[in-house]
């Protein structure tokens, strides 16, 4: 008779190893979907926020694997030019244009090595593995490997030796240069770095500064460090303040003491200039076109208990009893927000310069009829380009505007020849940075 026969027993894997193949899987997961934000916004447009909220592969994602597919995705997209100008020097070929989600893939692994720091055999190995579970990628698997294995012994010296700028499209970078001369290798370099998160508070800012371990701004805004997630933070839920940069902060106090008076804020989604008036003391009315972005106006007007007429229309057709000041904060290319949203280096087209100039300038017309007489506006945009800044109110001065220019009301240094506002993101390096805004402060004549 046959001795039966044995099978193994059945090995149920120990917890460290049940835990290891599920932060695996997590790690992939985390990867695809860093993927899947790349392909949205290089290939489709999207902008980041908006990728962020419509993909199902990241939404899926929870706490550390969600931050880490964000914090790849935008390191991807801060050094786009000059990850891929290292993987230019070993590719023979780029890879065919319906190959987005492996170029994509490409690009992030190249990322871990030369802007993240990942040891080279975590990157290259978790790129390749990621590759080969995903159909839209994994015939370039081999490729991935061989390529990236190159960029880990050499990208590092080609990434160094480019020059500056490199990580910008070149379109832009050169206006900046004819714009602003030597400053724009400062600039540029400014928006290699992730901005630190500010924020501005009802009162007592050294008081919080301390709570939250930040310091107090030139400016009085307070900058954290070294911040947690945003709605863990004392004083969140209290409303004691809210999220906004520095120099976002700045075009609102440039109306002066606002106590008691009428103030209408144009533009005025997401809110945070909105909230500042508010907290000076103003009867503000806020108007935007966006309803979408208006809910997120109202929320932090609800959780910091503070009160604004929230009206959604278009601030061109809009119409109201003339105001004691006016805050236009126009609708922009915001490049000056690059070290916050580097997305938009890319999404934007040289085209769109002058074509958010041409609507910039019958916004500050029609914000004349919703002035009192001798009253003030200021007309404020988050973009470098001087066809929307200086352009826009030069026009404007010639059509019955007059500047009212600013003295001690900002730091010196943001205080251009013309008396208007203009700050860059090559400021405050030993702080961190700062966005670029510039604002006017005009009157009817």
């Amino acid at each position: 008779m046959a001795t039966p026969r044995r099978h193994p027993p059945h090995r149920v894997p120990s917890c460290a190893r049940r835990r290891a193949i599920h932060e695996r899987a997590y790690a992939l997961s985390a990867r695809r979907a860093a993927t899947d934000l790349l392909v949205a916004v290089m290939e489709r447009g999207r902008a980041l926020e908006d990728a962020m909220a419509e993909t199902p592969s990241f939404s899926a994602l929870e706490g550390r694997d969600r931050a880490f597919a964000r914090a790849l995705v935008t390191a991807g997209l801060r050094r786009l030019g000059g990850v891929n100008a290292v993987l230019s020097q070993f590719l023979q070929r780029p890879l065919p244009d319906s190959a987005q989600h492996a170029r994509a893939l490409l690009h992030l692994g190249a990322t871990q090595l030369l802007v993240l720091g990942t040891p080279a055999h975590a990157a290259v190995g978790e790129t390749v593995e990621t590759a080969n579970h995903m159909r839209e990628a994994r015939g370039f698997a081999k490729l991935m490997n061989a390529v990236l294995r190159k960029v880990a012994g050499n990208g590092a010296e080609i990434l160094k030796s480019l020059p500056p700028g490199a990580d910008l499209p070149a379109w832009l970078y050169t206006r900046w240069r004819a714009t602003y001369g030597e400053a724009a290798p400062r600039m540029a370099e400014a928006l290699l770095h992730e901005a630190p998160l500010d924020i501005s508070v009802k009162d007592d800012a050294a008081g919080w500064a301390e709570k939250l371990g930040g310091v107090v701004t030139p400016t009085g805004s307070v900058r954290l460090s070294d911040p947690a997630p945003i709605d863990t933070l004392p004083g969140f839920e209290d409303g004691a303040w809210w999220v906004q940069d520095a120099a976002a902060a700045l075009p609102a106090k440039l109306l002066g003491d606002v106590r008691g008076k009428r103030v209408l804020d144009l533009c005025a989604a997401p809110g945070g200039k909105t909230l500042q008036l508010a907290a000076a003391g103003a009867h503000v009315t806020a108007v935007d076109k966006s309803e979408t972005r208006l809910k997120r106006l109202r929320e932090n007007l609800a959780r910091t208990n503070l009160k604004a007429d929230v009206i959604c229309a278009d601030a061109l057709e809009f119409r109201a009893e003339p105001f004691d000041a006016v805050l236009l904060d126009a609708p922009c290319t915001s490049t000056g927000t690059l070290r916050r949203h580097p997305d938009v280096a890319w999404l934007r087209r040289p085209t769109d310069v002058r074509a958010l100039a041409e609507l910039q300038g019958p916004l500050l017309a029609a914000s004349a009829k919703l002035l009192k007489p001798g009253a003030p506006l200021v007309y404020a945009v988050c973009s470098l380009e001087p066809e929307e800044g200086p352009g826009i109110v030069a026009e404007a001065l010639r059509k019955g505007w007059r500047r009212e220019a600013l003295t001690n009301e900002i730091p010196a240094e943001f205080i251009t020849a013309d008396g208007d506002m203009r700050t860059q993101p090559g400021f405050w390096p030993e702080l961190g940075g700062l966005d670029g805004f510039y604002a006017a402060r005009l009157l009817r004549t």
